[in-house]
């Protein structure tokens, strides 16, 4: 499988500083922080919140945070996004019949957007797919995604055509590898446990806006708990990492686990459906803090379902997706130029 490649496929998240240090974090949320799609608030307003409060303070305990979960190969997040876009090019090559590079890119930090995306037109790709690892469409995730790879695009003579994978947040084969983790940790021990599924936090007022994220999760919980044949009661939803003091969506995965804790519920499983692969939120928010609160508020039993990470059968889940948003490329065996 040689020549030039008939698509690409530019593989995308959000990313993580470039190490666990004040000042990495410090340049990481600079630039996290000045998106548009993440904070709207007026601009002068937030320029002078993000200057005088959030950079001279949060980074030294967000560091804190990240060295608890950071390993010899770097950040989680990062390492595990290139390792499924490797086995991911392998999967699908051998789907398609020939070569389909894929590249990383990461919304904020290294290796940018517009980094993955000049590789794959330097491999000679003339059409690209881009796919968020996103699987619940929010405004603040893939649009902002759309938004980095149309502003990398935008200087290029000949761009390439560009698909995009908008979610697929209730792709029977992505809901399969949900509900097969389960059942394999379900498998090893006791499967009468509730099961709590939560994802990333979002202001209620981008919600109230019309940003259909909360409506994708809910979708996304009710098919895996109708894949796993779960009734009401056995499973229930979170959301998890909201940030400020306006209101954001609920119910508060922190105040969930503290109240389940005093209540002296035994046996709960959180699982993140949101998240294609661990990092601080899953790592540290959820496995660690999660457990603290529930546990010591009275609960027993706190167990955390790792992300699908690059699991074969997330990566058959993530080929699928690919394979049915290429579309006629597939059927195209030489590129176009």
């Amino acid at each position: 499988m040689s020549g030039t490649p008939v698509f690409g496929v530019l593989l995308t998240n959000l990313g993580s500083p470039a190490a666990a240090t004040p000042r990495a974090v410090r340049a990481y949320l600079r630039e996290f922080l000045a998106d548009r799609r993440i904070i709207d608030l007026p601009r002068i307003r937030w320029w002078l919140i993000r200057q005088l409060f959030i950079l001279p303070i949060r980074p030294h305990r967000s560091a804190r945070l990240y060295r608890k979960i950071w390993t010899n190969e770097g950040s989680p997040l990062l390492v595990t996004t290139r390792r499924i876009g490797r086995t991911l090019a392998s999967d699908l090559a051998r789907t398609a019949g020939f070569n389909v590079p894929v590249a990383v890119g990461m919304r904020y930090g290294e290796p940018s957007i517009a980094a993955g995306l000049g590789r794959l037109v330097d491999d000679g790709c003339s059409r690209v797919l881009v796919l968020p690892l996103y699987p619940q469409y929010s405004a603040t995730t893939t649009a902002s995604t759309m938004d980095a790879v149309a502003a990398a695009g935008s200087g290029w003579e000949s761009a390439p055509e560009i698909r995009s994978v908008p979610d697929y947040h209730v792709h029977p084969a992505y809901i399969c590898a949900l509900a097969a983790s389960v059942r394999t940790v379900w498998a090893r021990a006791d499967a009468g446990r509730r099961l709590l599924m939560s994802f990333h936090g979002l202001p209620k007022r981008y919600a109230d806006q019309g940003d259909p994220y909360p409506v994708r999760c809910g979708r996304t919980a009710k098919a895996v708990a109708k894949e796993l044949d779960l009734p009401p009661g056995r499973w229930h939803m979170a959301y998890q990492s909201r940030f400020g003091r306006e209101p954001w969506l609920r119910p508060y995965l922190d105040d969930r686990l503290t109240r389940w804790g005093r209540q002296g519920l035994t046996g709960v499983d959180v699982i993140c459906p949101g998240f294609a692969a661990d990092c601080l939120e899953t790592l540290e928010e959820v496995a660690m803090t999660g457990r603290h609160l529930f546990e010591s508020a009275g609960g027993k039993g706190f167990r955390y379902i790792p992300a699908l990470n690059d699991h074969p059968r997330h990566i058959e889940a993530l080929t699928a997706v690919a394979v049915d948003t290429a579309g006629d490329w597939l059927d195209q065996k030489t590129s176009r130029r």
